[in-house]
């Protein structure tokens, strides 16, 4: 398993900008980083794939997501994720940023956070036509000979793009809960429990924290995830230990004390409970995986 790292500055396409953006693959990727690439690694970025024609399957978090016509896979930070090998058939734009980045942006984008727990973005006809068409602009822009120039302008499109990947990532869900409060405290949930992830979270310390009764906070992280508080971060705490599995080798007790676990015992019986296998056949399936 790779870490990424640092790795972005090794084939971004801006001196000032830390972004990378291609178009069917016109820019060569050093060979080192498209080997990284093509293996399974931890996302230490924002990764785009936008398919305006062509099929691929991309991997995150060892889920399958084929993409198609007017369809985008996202990677989000400390994703697990590997690439679709290059298909000269296949027309797109890779898309990739860092947090710094979107410091020089003048507004946020929820979909960042993934609250919705979708990898996979669909277009209607329209927006892909202006996703595109921003697309085939930022190329441009990106890659003259006066991009150190163009830093304004392109801060600009970006922000429109984003601004369109935000507006489908949320198409298919009620308008007062993306312009509401509720979504926005789902993020502040994520967020509280993302920023002290080994620690054993307490549902009642986390709800005062966000201004917010226990029942309210359960209401909303429902609404949006289908669990409860507790039975959420008890899932990112077991999603938290897949992804060490894959690029650390590490004993079931010492992966236990490393995510905040006293007992790991009750550990062991969570991470079964939840992937349907125990750590050691979890672990023996991932290697017999990458020999394949």
């Amino acid at each position: 398993m790779q870490e990424t790292k640092g790795l972005l500055s090794k084939f971004k396409h801006h001196n000032k900008l830390p972004l990378t953006l291609n178009e069917n693959c016109k820019i060569a990727i050093p060979e080192d980083v498209l080997q990284i690439l093509l293996q399974p690694h931890k996302l230490a970025f924002y990764y785009f794939v936008f398919m305006d024609q062509g099929t691929a399957t991309y991997h995150a978090d060892s889920q399958d997501i084929t993409l198609s016509d007017s369809q985008m896979v996202c990677g989000f930070p400390n994703q697990i994720f590997d690439n679709s090998p290059k298909n000269k058939n296949n027309r797109y734009n890779n898309f990739g940023f860092d947090e710094s980045l979107l410091a020089l942006l003048p507004q946020s984008y929820p979909f960042l956070h993934n609250p919705l727990n979708s990898s996979l973005i669909a277009f209607d006809p329209a927006s892909k036509q202006r996703v595109k068409a921003i697309f085939n602009i930022l190329f441009q822009l990106v890659h003259s000979p006066e991009k150190q120039k163009n830093v304004e302008v392109i801060l600009t499109y970006l922000n429109i793009l984003l601004f369109e990947f935000n507006k489908a990532y949320f198409q298919h869900t009620d308008h007062e809960i993306i312009s509401g409060s509720r979504l926005s405290k789902y993020i502040e949930f994520k967020l509280a429990v993302e920023t002290h992830l080994t620690e054993q979270h307490d549902v009642h310390t986390i709800a005062a924290k966000l201004s917010m009764t226990t029942s309210s906070l359960y209401n909303i992280v429902k609404e949006f995830s289908g669990l409860s508080p507790k039975e959420w971060i008890i899932n990112r705490l077991i999603q938290e230990a897949q992804r060490k599995l894959q690029y650390s080798d590490v004993s079931v007790k010492e992966l236990a004390y490393d995510l905040g676990f006293n007992d790991p015992g009750y550990f062991s019986r969570l991470f079964k409970k939840s992937t349907g296998k125990s750590v050691s056949t979890y672990l023996t399936d991932l290697r017999d995986l990458s020999h394949k």
